[in-house]
């Protein structure tokens, strides 16, 4: 559907426009940021029903000095997914509106793996009750991939029904990347439902990202490095700049930005937690990051603002000019970009106002696994996934392992075990490395995409008790050690809490702070969360064993298979060879 101001609906503001009728506020002495131009403008805004009439010194109803304050069109986020906040959407609007946000793309997809349409109707049901505006990408790979085993499988009869439908704007991040490009009619069938359709391809370049583009996929924001965010570019991808708590990618990406091209660029949080959210910000958050980085302030902004907007023909926002919404925010005093407060239609956003959120079924369907479910048996060359600090992409290693030596805390090896939420018995065992836990384990139910559940620990005793405490409080998040324990319990589908956003975040340091005092890296949970993620390259591990995207299939841990050395990474390897 094409969110457009130039529809019946909403003329009739002309009179205002010509004096005639009195604006409901006019914003005096307002030094506004014009995307446009990329200038700034000492003006009035003159508002009627929540739309900007324009500027100059229309008859107000109530008038509203901002005395020279820097005014900026409300902050758009490309790409999120709410869930992976922790929050609820209620909570999470809360809270983002107070950094400046005033909408959202989001895509349901980790509610949509546990409930299917359900998710997405969960979702939807927000739209016009929190402080933001809420637009939804349908997720379109539910499951990730057809060997991924979660709570729904969405096909393109059961999206049909939302195309046109309020709020929807088109088809998500399309990650099966292999589906794409052997054309398969499922994914196909998909892609044809929409004009707008938004893309997931890591690493993708050359010959296979021509096809992937070719197939009717125009945007990208899992770019990891400014040579393939320039060949996507090039070859006419809107690219969304993602900094989340793991995937940081604005130091690398946006010195390419300039402003021949910011009209193509975009933000994108994508999975930021509410502790991040809340020690860091939100957009405003990748507004100062891109400027530290050296980004021109007004590109930045631009990027927050009319690129998102044009990218999904959302011509109503953007930009405060004529017939666009009032949405914008006041930036504090000084050269940081700060948010003071936000309007929204012309009102400012009350930050204390909490709507509450009725839990929703998280289909545990499981038992708690014991020794002999988690249990790993070999000697020899084993794949090992390896973390990457800042990024959600792994290495594929290989090292001489003794299953009966692991925990290998010298080399960090540790079990990774992914126990399925949806039916009783299905768990397997990796292993990891670069997560240092050293003592105890942690788990969690927020496991991309499928949602089961994923623990890594230093002992099958502390695996299994992390285990169960999320499986006993139907989905969170959870951190043992000896007798103690510190949990977050996720309510909503195992996926969200419907705490206050201020008790989430505190929960989210106490379980952060018990895991570094087992060793545990900073953001451990992010890290988890993407260990099943089994389209993004190279190792991964879900309920039904260790999974190698390259040949995108399932492989054994260990294998007879010396021809690599051991303890490197095969993927470098490959690329010298």
């Amino acid at each position: 559907m094409i969110h457009d101001v130039n529809n019946r609906g909403e003329r009739g503001r002309i009179p205002a426009g010509e004096g005639t009728i009195p604006a409901d506020i006019r914003f005096l002495n307002a030094d506004v940021f014009n995307p446009f131009t990329g200038e700034w403008q000492d003006t009035d805004i003159a508002v009627k029903d929540g739309r900007v009439i324009g500027p100059g010194p229309y008859r107000a109803a109530t008038e509203i000095d901002l005395k020279g304050r820097r005014v900026v069109p409300g902050l758009i986020d490309a790409h999120v997914h709410i869930e992976s906040s922790l929050l609820s959407p209620p909570e999470f609007a809360r809270l983002a509106s107070l950094h400046g946000t005033t909408t959202v793309v989001a895509d349901p997809h980790e509610i949509a793996n546990v409930l299917g349409a359900e998710g997405i109707d969960f979702m939807l049901s927000w739209r016009g009750r929190i402080p933001l505006d809420l637009f939804i990408m349908l997720p379109s790979c539910v499951p990730a991939t057809p060997l991924d085993t979660g709570g729904a499988v969405l096909n393109a009869r059961d999206l049909a029904p939302y195309s046109g439908r309020d709020g929807v704007l088109g088809l998500g991040e399309v990650m099966n990347v292999p589906g794409v490009l052997s054309g398969e009619p499922h994914i196909m069938d998909k892609i044809s439902l929409f004009r707008i359709v938004d893309g997931h391809a890591p690493l993708l370049s050359g010959p296979d990202l021509d096809q992937y583009i070719a197939a009717g996929i125009q945007s990208d924001h899992e770019c990891s490095s400014s040579a393939e965010a320039k060949e996507k570019l090039e070859k006419g991808m809107y690219l969304f700049v993602r900094e989340g708590s793991t995937e940081k990618n604005i130091r690398e990406i946006i010195p390419l930005v300039s402003w021949k091209n910011v009209s193509r660029c975009s933000f994108a949080t994508d999975d930021r937690h509410a502790d991040l959210l809340l020690a860091e910000g939100h957009i405003d958050d990748c507004i100062r990051k891109a400027v530290e980085s050296g980004l021109e302030r007004e590109i930045a902004l631009r990027m927050a603002t009319l690129s998102p907007a044009e990218r999904f023909s959302l011509h109503d926002r953007g930009a405060l000019a004529p017939g666009r919404r009032a949405d914008f925010c006041v930036i504090c005093d000084g050269n940081e970009f700060r948010v003071e407060k936000t309007f929204r239609g012309g009102k400012l956003v009350i930050p204390g106002q909490r709507i509450p959120c009725t839990p929703v079924d998280g289909r545990f369907r499981c038992r708690t696994p014991d020794v002999a479910d988690i249990h790993l048996d070999g000697r020899g060359p084993a794949l090992v996934i390896g973390l990457i600090p800042r990024q959600i992409i792994t290495k594929r290693l290989e090292f001489p392992v003794d299953s009966t030596e692991i925990p290998d805390l010298d080399r960090d090896i540790l079990k990774a075990v992914v126990c399925s939420r949806y039916q009783e018995g299905r768990v397997a065992t990796g292993l990891v490395q670069g997560f240092g836990i050293t003592s105890g384990a942690i788990a969690g139910s927020v496991s991309h995409d499928s949602h089961n559940i994923v623990a890594v620990g230093s002992g099958d005793a502390d695996i299994i008790r992390a285990l169960s405490l999320v499986i006993r409080n139907s989905g969170g998040l959870a951190v043992t050690s000896g007798d103690d324990a510190t949990v977050l319990p996720l309510e909503c589908a195992g996926l969200m809490s419907v705490r206050p956003y201020e008790e989430v975040g505190e929960l989210l340091d106490q379980l952060n702070r018990h895991a570094r005092e087992i060793g545990g890296i900073e953001d451990s949970f992010m890290y988890l969360s993407f260990l099943a993620l089994s389209v993004i390259p190279h190792l991964r591990i879900t309920d039904r064993g260790l999974f190698d995207t390259h040949s995108f299939s399932y492989v054994p841990v260990f294998s007879a298979d010396e021809s690599l050395p051991v303890g490197i990474n095969q993927e470098e390897e490959g690329q010298k060879r």
